[in-house]
């Protein structure tokens, strides 16, 4: 297509590291805007992303407003206060619960609401990973249709189909045992460091959670284009948007549809909001020659800022 198209995309749970929130602490007005966020979700974000270790943020309670707040700084440093760079980008998309992060970069909620929901989220889902021995395993290579029925056997469901020959896979740790012993041919089975089998029935109780909080949210259709992890197609409506991302909760995060999305969309650039990593390796996979950038630190502002100015001079 002619013209700029630059996506931003913001990443989901696991991609927290001990430490990670130290250089944007460093800076004096991330270091404010983080301390709103982290009162808006009533979590200590700042002591999370600096101080505790890798088990305490692993916590879904903690990890998911910690990895929506870092977005949301990371996102605001990109911007800058510019209308300009906002209008120059194509679109916004989160995954998983960096939906909720691109909610607010759409201004379909406020930044304090989107806090709210995520909090409200990760606690809900950690009560209902609780109620089960259950947990998620990466599948990366094989055959898509052999898994899906070794999933039926071992009553597994796919949870994330993340593209480039990755799907994760959910649900009782005896069976995901089973999986890793015998997996489909050409595939290799990684457990995940997470509480439980998300984006699938397991979190049904906390659906009903969310939906009760977003109930009382103020919201809004769309400023900028965004995906839903449903369909990987974009919405216009912000109800839509929000009831779409409070039932993914329970349903598989359709990431791999989304790139599609930016593929037909002619994407020439994507820039990954902290802290990032694993999308920009999805894109490199499955948007092959697409330029991107990983904002993990404050030090690679300037090379997001770059990427969308220079394609919207284009």
């Amino acid at each position: 297509m002619d013209g700029v198209s630059v996506v931003v995309v913001a990443p989901g749970q696991g991609s927290q590291t001990p430490g990670f929130l130290e250089p944007w602490i460093a800076v004096p007005e991330y270091a404010e805007h983080l301390a709103a966020l982290s009162a808006a979700a009533g979590v200590d974000l700042v002591t999370h992303g600096t101080v505790s270790d890798a088990d305490t943020i692993r916590d879904t309670a903690v990890a998911q407003p910690l990895i929506v707040a870092a977005s949301l700084v990371a996102l605001g440093g990109i911007l800058n206060g510019s209308d300009a760079r906002r209008g120059a980008l194509a679109g916004i998309a989160g995954h998983s619960v960096g939906e909720l992060a691109a909610a607010a970069g759409a201004g379909i909620v406020s930044e304090h609401d989107a806090m709210r929901l995520v909090a409200a989220r990760g606690a809900a889902m950690a009560d209902a990973a609780g109620r089960a021995r259950t947990g998620m395993s990466a599948v990366v290579g094989g055959d898509e249709a052999d898994l899906l029925a070794k999933l039926d056997e071992h009553g597994l469901h796919p949870a994330n189909f993340n593209g480039g020959g990755q799907i994760v896979v959910a649900g009782e740790l005896t069976g995901l045992a089973a999986l890793a012993a015998d997996p489909p041919a050409g595939a290799r089975v990684i457990p995940l460091q997470v509480a439980g089998a998300f984006h699938t029935r397991w979190m049904g109780s906390a659906v009903d959670e969310l939906r009760a909080v977003a109930a009382g949210v103020e919201i809004h259709d769309p400023t900028l284009t965004i995906w839903t992890n449903r369909t990987g197609r974009p919405v216009t409506s912000g109800a839509e948007y929000v009831d779409l991302l409070v039932g993914q909760v329970a349903s598989p995060v359709r990431w791999d549809l989304t790139m599609e999305s930016f593929a037909a969309l002619g994407v020439t650039g994507l820039v990954e909001l902290a802290p990032a990593g694993a999308l920009v390796g999805l894109a490199k996979r499955g948007l092959k020659g697409v330029p991107t950038v990983a904002v993990k630190t404050p030090d690679d502002l300037v090379a997001a800022r770059d990427l969308i100015d220079q394609d919207g001079a284009a």
